[in-house]
């Protein structure tokens, strides 16, 4: 802890041009890979978030991340600002963000959800991202595509896939049921899609209910059909019914995207198939022969 402490300690002061101290140190839970803290220094408090045993780029992709979310100016929610991320080489990676103070307030359903509508309304002529970035610990391909489709059948579905057959191993029969339905996709999936920023990885542990209102953490950001943000969104609840009306008051799903839901969620229920193993191998087979 005092190493990672030096090297925040000296790559601030040197960004500030001034000599700062770390006053205290507070170990904070709830993180299932990295370690967290809040930091209190002589120019402030800061989140700080560090690993010695991850992806070498982790915490750049996800500063990248942060600052795309925080591109436009967005009234109903919080990004955290960036103030440093270092890749891990021979001493800890790690990403310092301005520190945000908890809430107890539960009622940000409306402005959570008109906040990602608005995110949700930053477009990009193709899906894809500037890098490859991380969803969990699995690398996203994140390669620009100029059709949805494509994309989310290759570089989601087959991609994940195939990191799943040199992991775990797949049967021929339920590689025949996912090939099945890649080549389904564009019976499944309406042609006229428009890329929109997502978060990623918007499940309810990230985000937080702070003194300035909602606020997003951890992303996996990339432009994508935004139905594709809904997926992890509804596998596991956490987001009221305000929310779902904030969200519709500024930007309005089609009426029937619950029909593609499952659809969007394989590919979340595959990469934790992929992560954790166990029943999630199954409850993929099944969506998927659902669409088939």
């Amino acid at each position: 802890m005092e190493k990672i402490l030096e090297i925040v300690k000296r790559q601030l002061s040197e960004k500030l041009g001034t000599e700062i101290e770390i006053k205290s140190n507070s170990i904070l839970g709830g993180g299932c890979i990295n370690h967290a803290s809040k930091i209190e220094t002589t120019v402030g408090s800061f989140f700080l978030k560090w690993n010695n045993h991850c992806a070498a780029d982790v915490f750049l992709r996800e500063a990248e991340s942060l600052k795309e979310l925080a591109k436009e100016n967005n009234p109903y929610l919080k990004i955290p600002e960036v103030i440093l991320s270092k890749e891990l080489d021979s001493e800890p990676g790690f990403i310092l963000l301005e520190y945000l103070e908890s809430s107890n307030r539960n009622s940000d359903g409306l402005n959570l959800g008109r906040g990602l509508a608005t995110i949700h309304r930053i477009t990009n002529e193709k899906y894809g991202f500037y890098s490859d970035n991380y969803c969990g610990d699995t690398i996203q391909n994140n390669k620009w595509n100029g059709d949805w489709i494509n994309f989310f059948g290759e570089q989601r579905l087959r991609y994940l896939i195939n990191l799943i057959r040199h992991r775990r191993g797949l049967d021929s029969c339920s590689l025949n049921i996912y090939e099945k339905l890649i080549d389904k996709l564009p019976e499944l999936i309406p042609s006229d899609s428009v890329p929109s920023l997502i978060h990623g990885d918007l499940w309810s542990g990230n985000y937080v209910h702070t003194t300035e209102g909602p606020a997003l953490i951890d992303p996996a950001s990339y432009y994508a059909n935004r139905e594709m943000e809904m997926g992890i969104m509804t596998m596991f609840g956490g987001f009221s019914q305000q929310f779902w009306d904030g969200y519709n008051e500024i930007f309005p799903l089609p009426g029937n995207w619950r029909e593609r839901n499952k659809l969007y969620q394989l590919y979340h229920i595959l990469n934790h198939y992929y992560i954790f193993g166990g029943g999630y191998g199954h409850q993929a087979l099944s969506v998927a022969q659902r669409y088939i």
